[in-house]
């Protein structure tokens, strides 16, 4: 890849559209695009300015479309190159055509994330706000986007780099002590090496433990709606999605296949699953319903245990304590259903659950009244965010390469901090140190190999 090339792409998502935007950047941008333009007295594109032209044909000269150009010359453009963005009718053929014509004047087609590598190679933005992008394009829901927002403002980047920072320094005193031990420059004691180590360490901690919260933001996740028939399960399911998903009847058994849905929960895609009742089955199709569910409740990032409050007695209550117990070691919430029918059954199945030493249910809910509904969404946003929601407006972890690279800086100080007891020189413990700074360094991508970078940007929509 020539960084040094004039690259052009559709910028705006394929098929048709009221307006649509070609994006040619490089030391060519300018010249290329006027080129194509009929701006009506005016010579050349002015910087950060948009000009109304025509789009002429190459061969008859005849205009093709009516178009918007703006020029941003380096380096206050996206990629710090010069920039030229033509909107023009969202037409396929004609935004080919722009493209085809910038081609024929020696501008190549952009790789995927072409232009957002250039930014990152120019300084622009680092690798943290150059993911950040990618996760806006691709957000999902409100919330998603604004993480994604405030990654890219680097807010994962500013919450390192005191971290960075302090490391930094450790380093410098023991590679001082090392080489002007002669100049009388004292060497650092062990425990103040344990003492600095133990202050990078701890913010480290905290910022690996955000990623629990940060994957599901960025991945969503999946809860699997399970019980006994006709508990309510389907009705649940109906009142989460907020309309007439899964059907439901006074028949145990009605739902025989999984029936799923993405909702928005507190900003968080959360792929909902309402299962087949679980019980001892009647016919093979009732039976792998069941096994579906089953499987379902193994695959689910959380699993809502549906007990129903009118059943407080018999065999049917014994199979619900049965499925709590399956459950028992699961990320789960408990909830008892058909609140507006049965008050008494919630002090019956609170008894017996406080009885058996198991927690008792996150919420009672009616899907008639709509009671708990609200109640229940945020019982799964604090069963999702955990302890991290002091840290979320400070940046967090949002993907696996963010995670391994901390985890191994995390590696590298305990392996430094557990040399030290064992008089280990120096410069054996500063080889774990640099271990640590370039993991650091890495999330960042001040070192990053070419693979990495390549891998992270073909994921990239072109244009982008």
């Amino acid at each position: 890849m020539n960084l040094d090339d004039t690259i052009v792409a559709i910028a705006t998502p394929a098929g048709r559209g009221g307006i649509g935007v070609v994006r040619i950047s490089g030391p060519e941008a300018r010249s290329i695009a006027q080129s194509m333009l009929r701006m009506g007295g005016v010579s050349e594109l002015q910087a950060n300015r948009a000009h109304f032209g025509e789009l002429i044909d190459n061969v008859s000269g005849e205009r093709i479309d009516e178009v918007v150009a703006t020029f941003f010359a380096k380096p206050h453009s996206y990629t710090t190159d010069d920039v030229v963005e033509i909107s023009c009718h969202g037409s396929p053929v004609v935004l080919r055509h722009v493209v085809e014509m910038s081609l024929a004047r020696g501008a190549r087609l952009a790789e995927p994330g072409e232009f957002t590598m250039r930014a990152f190679l120019n300084g622009r933005i680092d690798l943290t706000q150059a993911e950040a992008v990618r996760d806006l394009i691709e957000s999902q829901t409100l919330y998603q986007a604004q993480v994604a927002a405030r990654q890219l403002e680097g807010s994962l980047s500013k919450r390192l780099q005191p971290i960075k920072q302090k490391l930094v320094e450790l380093i410098a005193v023991m590679e001082a002590g090392i080489d002007f031990a002669e100049d009388d420059v004292s060497v650092i004691p062990g425990e103040q090496i344990l003492a600095r180590i133990a202050t990078i360490h701890g913010p480290l901690e905290q910022l690996l433990a955000s990623f629990a919260f940060g994957k599901v933001v960025h991945e969503g996740l999946t809860l699997a709606i399970v019980g006994r028939p006709n508990v309510g399960k389907s009705s649940l399911f109906n009142r989460l999605v907020e309309h007439e998903r899964a059907i439901v009847t006074a028949t145990p058994g009605t739902t025989r296949d999984l029936v799923s849905e993405t909702v928005s929960i507190g900003g968080i895609p959360v792929r909902l699953v309402d299962t087949a009742g679980i019980r001892t089955a009647l016919d093979e199709a009732e039976s792998i319903g069941i096994r579906k569910s089953m499987e379902a409740l193994v695959d689910a990032d959380v699993v809502l245990v549906v007990l129903d409050l009118t059943t407080t007695s018999g065999d049917d209550f014994e199979q619900d304590f049965d499925l709590i117990e399956k459950t028992r070691d699961r990320a789960r919430i408990l909830v008892g259903s058909k609140a507006d029918l049965h008050t008494e059954g919630r002090g019956i199945i609170t008894k017996r659950l406080s009885t058996d030493s198991q927690a008792e249910p996150g919420v009672f809910t009616s899907a008639i009244t709509g009671e708990g509904i609200d109640q229940l969404r945020e019982t799964i946003l604090q069963l999702v965010r955990g302890d991290t929601g002091v840290q979320q407006e400070r940046g967090f972890l949002t993907n696996v390469r963010q995670h391994g690279l901390v985890q191994n800086a995390v590696e590298a100080l305990n392996a430094a901090a557990a040399a030290i007891p064992l008089s280990t020189p120096h410069e054996m413990i500063l080889l774990d140190l640099y271990n640590a700074l370039h993991a650091l360094d890495e999330i960042t991508g001040a070192t990053t190999a070419d693979d990495i970078l390549n891998l992270i940007f073909g994921t990239f929509c072109i244009g982008k």
